[in-house]
C-alpha cells in the first residue's frame, strides 16, 4: 500500500525558488509548529501529541479526525489556551497562543465538547457577557442575528438550566461567535443532538465560512466531514497519519463496497476482511470480478443474503484504511503502546 500523504517538514537545506515564493504568501490562520505535548502518569510519560505540525490557511474548512485518544482535543485546547504544549509554538494569524495569549484568543471561537453554562442567566443575558469579556459592546444587533440563525429566538429569555442539551449545544455555538472571531473552532459540535440542529448549525457554519472565516472541525461523524471539509489531517497516537484535499483521499481510496445483509456467519476467508455492523456487512471490492468472487463465496458457504448493494469508497473507509495502514506501520516499528488514552 502506498504511503498516504503527510505533512514534510524542511530538512535543513536553503529553500528553493517555490518554497520562497510560498514564504511571501499570506501567514495561515493557524500554524501547529512540531507541537508535543507529554504528561507524567503512574505508568511513566504519555505522549498525547508527538510532533504535530500542520497549517491552516485562511477561509478553510479543515476537518481534524482521529479514533477516541489520538490527540484532538489536546490540540486544541492548546490552541485555545487552556493547555501548554511540552514544545513546539501554535501561531494564530501570527499571534503566539502563549506569548500573545490575549490577541490569539479575541481571534478565536471555541465550541467545545462539553456542555457548560452559568446557571445564573437567560439565554441572552449569556451573550452579553460572553460579549463583555471580549470588551464587546453595543452588539444586540448581532445577538439578535445568532439566535434567529441557531434557532433560538423563542429561548432568549429562558434561562440556561431550563434548556435541553441540543438547545445548550445551541447557545455554547452563538457564545463562540459572539465576539464575531476570523476563526471558529468546533470540538464535536454535533455529538448527540439531533438532526434539526445538525442542519441549522451546519447551514450558518456554512455561510460563515463562505464569508471568509476559517473554520476548523473535529467530528467522528465523517459524512459530515466528507461534506463539509475542503482539506482534513488524521491523527492517531498523537501523530498526524494523513493530511491532504478530501477530494486527494477519496481518490486514494478508488474502489467499491459491496453491502448486503444477513444473519448468518460469514466464512472465514471473509468475515476477517469484513465490516460488520448487526446485520449489515460491508466488503472492499476494488472491481467486478472481486464483487464476483465475493458472492461466490457467500453461496458456496450457503449464506443467505438481502438488499443487495454497491456503492463508492467514501470517508469512512478512507479512515478505517488509513488507522489501519498506521497501527500496521507502528506494530512493525515496535512502538509500544500508550498507558492510556487523553481525547
Amino acid at each position: 500500500m502506498a504511503p498516504w500523504p503527510v505533512a514534510v517538514q524542511g530538512c535543513g537545506r536553503k529553500p528553493g525558488r517555490a518554497e520562497a515564493v510560498k514564504s511571501l504568501s499570506p501567514m495561515p490562520a493557524v500554524s501547529f509548529q512540531s507541537v508535543s505535548k507529554t504528561y507524567s502518569t503512574p505508568r511513566g510519560p504519555f505522549h498525547a501529541l508527538s510532533g504535530v505540525g500542520l497549517d491552516i490557511e485562511e477561509g478553510e474548512f479543515f476537518g481534524l479526525l482521529g479514533p477516541n485518544g489520538a490527540g484532538k482535543t489536546t490540540l486544541i485546547s492548546i490552541l485555545a489556551g487552556l493547555a501548554r504544549a511540552s514544545s513546539g509554538r501554535v501561531l494564530v494569524q501570527g499571534s503566539d497562543v502563549q506569548q500573545d495569549y490575549a490577541q490569539a484568543r479575541r481571534k478565536l471561537g471555541v465550541v467545545p465538547q462539553e456542555l457548560v453554562f452559568d446557571p445564573f442567566f437567560n439565554v441572552r443575558e449569556a451573550l452579553r457577557f460572553q460579549s463583555g469579556y471580549f470588551g464587546v459592546k453595543g452588539n444586540d444587533d448581532w445577538i439578535d442575528e445568532l439566535l434567529h440563525s441557531l434557532g433560538l429566538t423563542d429561548k432568549a429569555q429562558a434561562n440556561m438550566r431550563q434548556l435541553s442539551g441540543g438547545m445548550k449545544r445551541r447557545v455554547l455555538v452563538a457564545q463562540a461567535l459572539v465576539h464575531k472571531p476570523p476563526i471558529i473552532v468546533l470540538d464535536e459540535p454535533t455529538a448527540g443532538v439531533d438532526v434539526e440542529l445538525r442542519q441549522t448549525l451546519w447551514h450558518f457554519i456554512a455561510k460563515l465560512n463562505k464569508q471568509g472565516h476559517t473554520v476548523l472541525l473535529t467530528t467522528h461523524y465523517l459524512e459530515e466531514a466528507e461534506a463539509l471539509c475542503g482539506r482534513i489531517a488524521m491523527l492517531k497516537n498523537g501523530r498526524v497519519v494523513a493530511l491532504d484535499r478530501t477530494s486527494e483521499l477519496l481518490k486514494a481510496a478508488s474502489g467499491n463496497v459491496l453491502v448486503f445483509k444477513t444473519d448468518s456467519a460469514l466464512p472465514g476467508a471473509l468475515a476477517a476482511q469484513a465490516r460488520v455492523t448487526g446485520r449489515v456487512v460491508q466488503l472492499a471490492a476494488n472491481d467486478a470480478q472481486d464483487i464476483e468472487r465475493h458472492l461466490a463465496t457467500l453461496r458456496e458457504a450457503g449464506v443467505e443474503v438481502q438488499d443487495i448493494e454497491i456503492r463508492r469508497a467514501d470517508l469512512e473507509d478512507v479512515f478505517l484504511n488509513v488507522m489501519a495502514a498506521a497501527a500496521a506501520s507502528e506494530e512493525t516499528a515496535g512502538a509500544s503502546p500508550q498507558p492510556w488514552g487523553y481525547a
